[in-house]
């Protein structure tokens, strides 16, 4: 087989196209990353932000939240759609506005982060926060589900941020051991 049928064969495959099954009533655990998986999640300020955006898109979709964690280059969430609500919603306005906030308050600083964030969308150049794309995984059982939350909650462990769990303010373990928590979960 010659490389042009390889290429051909390739081409037809879309290798790069994540699909997302709208199982509804299934706890969704959702990974979304910063864009080409740089640390912007550096100061408590910017995590901020992403928490107030959080609570605003919970907010206007009601959807359930039942864990989460900020990292430095990525965030975990599991949470639960209702009302027909699809998760490519939330997950679309949530990047939206926390990314409109960052860059902005990124602005005020005159921070130079902007350019390894320079994008040419449709024509225009922009600055990019997050990966375009998510990763997506429905929970089928409870089980599974306390799975994903535990993962949440271990994320900063493993990866060395924190020796113990409770140290890592930026995920939803200290709301379910009864600690001071930037966010609470249903």
């Amino acid at each position: 087989m010659g490389w042009v049928s390889v290429q051909f064969m390739l081409r037809g495959l879309q290798l790069h196209k994540q699909k997302h099954f709208e199982n509804t009533g299934t706890v969704r655990f959702v990974t979304f990353s910063c864009y080409h998986n740089y640390n912007l999640f550096k100061t408590d300020k910017v995590k901020q932000i992403f928490i107030k955006h959080l609570k605003r898109v919970r907010e206007k979709y009601k959807f359930k939240l039942y864990g989460f964690v900020i990292m430095p280059n990525h965030v975990h969430i599991v949470l639960l759609p209702i009302n027909n609500v699809r998760l490519s919603q939330i997950i679309g306005e949530l990047k939206s506005l926390s990314a409109r906030e960052i860059i902005e308050y990124w602005t005020l600083l005159d921070l130079n982060i902007f350019e390894k964030l320079k994008v040419n969308r449709s024509g225009k150049q922009k600055f990019a926060f997050w990966q375009r794309k998510y990763y997506d995984y429905n929970c089928r059982t409870k089980e599974i589900t306390l799975n994903k939350i535990m993962y949440c909650h271990n994320n900063p462990v493993v990866k060395g941020l924190v020796e113990n769990l409770e140290d890592w303010e930026w995920s939803s373990y200290r709301w379910y051991y009864g600690l001071e928590s930037v966010l609470e979960m249903d």
